[in-house]
């Protein structure tokens, strides 16, 4: 699971694709047992997200006066007795909470899937999740939703043919589950549903789903909440509070190529950069290693390390190599600020939590089910998979990638 598939609407993660339906009755309960369910009383709101596409946190984001987070925290409060809010460490949490709401720190940082764990782990029964940035969420859709928790593990409604994780009930029974996926470094909700027992129910359109990832969806949540209230749209040009800025004079672009181990992710980027350097632009590379030694022991670089030097430079004609300890690890962020000003782009590999828009590679071969991004997250996928994107490339379209990235990313050669 975890195919992408291209559509008009907004999903809570952009819109999982659903497998056809003679496919579906092995992994979801299609027909629950018309027992009684009980009553689920807990409702979380999953706030504990980056923000990387909107380029500012969006839970602050206003809608008719209000954050977003203090709408969706109100919307939770009218319908369940306990409201919980998922966050990155507790310090992520407002000081200006209502009174009542349980902060929950994640317990392993970095995904839905992590906060989804904590939440049923610190509170012990079903919780009704709720992504953080949807705009408009409905109280018949949650009841609907509720309705079907029922001798199952998870309730969640499906629009269309796409799956809607983050509008769904949990129960404790996924707990066990869902710490063994993220023990083994899978942060995916979707790798969560063929191991329990999944209700789902269908809905007409994706219209209570609808979230905000990018500042595009922010000027659509916009002009739906305008046109709800019968209100004339905001005028093209006007004040956009979620736009990303205009990077700077001097500041790179930053992608990052990101893929399963041995999906071809080097690959690529030998073939994207004397595509994008072509064309006349300054590229620079980052290649993210778990363990960095580039000394030889014995040479003189080595000896003034072993000496003592906190850092230490090698330069000749052709190359210069600059050399710091570092007490911790340095941010992407950071390498780019130091080392690749003047630069047109940038490319990582690797850095998917950190780069600004990231392309995603999927070998077919390779031996992996699905995709490592979320729906809806990577700028373009490439892949020999028929799988659905709506800016997909062959893995050897190098040229056409690059065409497509210069368009988007805004470089001028």
């Amino acid at each position: 699971m975890g195919i992408v598939s291209l559509r008009s609407g907004k999903s809570s993660v952009a819109g999982a694709s659903v497998r056809p339906a003679h496919e579906l009755d092995s992994i979801l309960a299609m027909a629950p047992p018309a027992t009684a369910p009980d009553p689920v009383c807990v409702g979380v709101l999953l706030a504990g997200g980056e923000s990387r596409r909107m380029g500012r946190d969006k839970r602050e984001l206003r809608l008719a006066g209000q954050t977003l987070l203090r709408r969706n925290l109100d919307f939770l409060a009218a319908a369940f007795p306990v409201v919980g809010l998922s966050v990155r460490d507790a310090a992520q949490a407002p000081a200006d909470l209502p009174a009542g709401v349980v902060v929950i720190p994640d317990e392993l940082p970095g995904s839905p899937l992590g906060g989804l764990a904590s939440a049923l782990g610190r509170l012990g029964e079903p919780v009704f999740a709720m992504a953080a940035d949807l705009i408009a969420p409905q109280p018949a859709a949650v009841a609907r939703v509720l309705d079907a928790f029922r001798d199952v593990d998870v309730s969640l409604p499906v629009a269309g043919d796409h799956l809607e994780p983050l509008h769904a009930v949990y129960g404790p029974g996924c707990l066990p589950h869902m710490r063994q996926l993220l023990a083994v470094g899978a942060h995916s909700i979707l790798d969560l549903f063929p191991l329990v027992r999944v209700a789902r129910v269908r809905f007409a359109d994706t219209a209570p789903f609808f979230n905000v990832n990018t500042p595009a969806d922010w000027v659509e949540a916009q002009r739906r909440l305008h046109a709800a209230a019968g209100d004339p749209e905001p005028e093209a040009g006007a004040a956009d509070p979620g736009h990303r800025p205009t990077r700077a004079a001097g500041e790179p672009a930053v992608l990052g190529v990101v893929g399963r181990p041995n999906n071809g992710k080097t690959t690529l980027i030998e073939r994207l950069i004397p595509e994008l350097t072509g064309r006349g632009l300054r590229v620079g590379a980052v290649k993210r290693v778990a363990r960095l030694d580039i000394d030889v022991p014995g040479k003189d670089s080595w000896r003034h390390a072993q000496a003592g030097a906190e850092a230490y430079a090698v330069g000749s004609p052709g190359k210069v190599a600059f050399v710091a300890r570092q007490r911790q690890e340095a941010t992407l962020e950071e390498i780019v600020t130091r080392f690749f000003g003047g630069y047109d782009v940038v490319v990582c590999e690797g850095y998917r939590r950190e780069a600004p828009d990231v392309v995603e590679v999927f070998r077919s071969g390779a031996g992996y089910e699905s995709t490592v991004c979320e729906p809806g997250e990577p700028l373009a996928l490439v892949t020999d998979a028929a799988l659905a994107h709506p800016h997909r490339f062959g893995l050897d379209d190098a040229a056409a990638l690059a065409r497509f990235l210069v368009e988007r990313l805004d470089l001028i050669s």
